[in-house]
């Protein structure tokens, strides 16, 4: 047999040229378009389920997590529910059967979220996770101010609202989540005993200063043949925007601190409370003390990571050059 071949292809050299020819570049062609990944994803397909409320985690398990994982218990090509309680927040694992297509159980998933919605207390909030799978983790990256004239809450807003975007446009990034940092918050603190003298309750401070953090739109006059939009701008962008709301306007009002009567005269937040922006709770990543927010990026399930980290590496770059121009510096992790 061996030697009936080696005879033929001594007869047909150039046919055996040809097809050696056409195997090499098979073979190239697929070394460059052959899909490889480091960790190939064996996982099941999964649905999360992510709910917060500011609960502890016994009224959670009771009043949301058990609804939801009751309910999802009779979707179609389900094989297990798993539910975790945390204090403020909630989640529900769904796993499918295996060759079940995602996002056909994410349309499942979401089916049978709107028969159960309606009946969880009011103010919880619940929303499906990002269709990435549970190696998806491709990329983290750290900003870091060497200046030192920017902030934590700064950074933190220069991630949430202007790099967050670059590389979430970036063809196959599922998610984007952030890790450490400050979220700029505003706090009321209000002073019982001035609330108690001047006779306003606690609801009608909420309310003003809710209703004080608002725009609204008016009309269109005409002057001389111009048209002017009227519209009132009222968004809070300082403290001393907050402490300016007026939260009662009498006048019979009495400031009794200062012993005399005020006329119409508003009774405004600074009086009967206190503005600040104080330093919430952050998640350190390390004892870093340069280290100061991170971000962690996930991918579809439908593309794979070789071809994405080359699309990665570009808005990657353009972020660091951003950072860069604004006085950062991005480290990678």
């Amino acid at each position: 047999m061996i030697e009936r071949i080696i005879e033929l292809s001594a007869r047909n050299r150039a046919l055996v040229l040809i097809l050696t020819a056409a195997a090499v570049l098979a073979a190239l062609w697929a070394t460059r378009h052959v899909p490889l990944d480091a960790i190939p994803d064996l996982s099941d397909t999964q649905v999360i389920v992510y709910s917060r409320w500011d609960r502890s985690p016994d009224i959670l398990e009771d009043q949301v997590t058990y609804p939801i994982a009751t309910a999802l218990l009779g979707a179609p090509h389900v094989k297990a529910v798993r539910g975790v309680s945390d204090f403020g927040y909630s989640y529900v694992y769904v796993v499918f059967e295996d060759g079940v297509d995602l996002y056909w159980a994410r349309s499942r998933v979401l089916e049978y979220l709107s028969k159960i919605l309606p009946r969880l207390p009011e103010g919880v909030r619940t929303e499906m996770g990002p269709d990435a799978t549970s190696v998806g983790w491709i990329y983290q990256y750290a900003l870091v101010d060497r200046s030192g004239r920017h902030s934590l809450a700064d950074l933190r807003s220069l991630q949430d609202w202007y790099l967050r975007y670059h590389l979430q446009a970036v063809p196959g990034v599922a998610e984007v989540a952030a890790v450490g940092g400050f979220v700029k918050q505003y706090q009321v603190n209000a002073d019982p005993n001035l609330l108690l003298t001047y006779g306003i309750p606690f609801t009608a401070l909420v309310d003003a200063v809710r209703k004080g953090n608002n725009e609204v739109g008016g009309r269109l006059l005409e002057f001389a043949g111009t048209e002017y939009m009227v519209r009132g701008r009222g968004y809070v962008r300082s403290l001393k925007d907050i402490e300016d709301i007026a939260v009662a306007v009498d006048a019979n009002l009495r400031a009794v601190e200062w012993g005399r009567r005020w006329a119409a005269d508003p009774l405004r937040v600074e009086r009967i409370a206190q503005a600040a922006a104080p330093r919430p709770a952050s998640q350190r990543l390390s004892t870093d003390l340069d280290e100061l927010i991170a971000r962690r990026h996930a991918w579809l399930v439908a593309y794979q990571s070789e071809a994405l980290a080359r699309r990665y590496d570009a808005g990657v770059e353009r972020v660091r050059a951003a950072a860069q121009r604004m006085g950062h510096l991005i480290d990678d992790i």
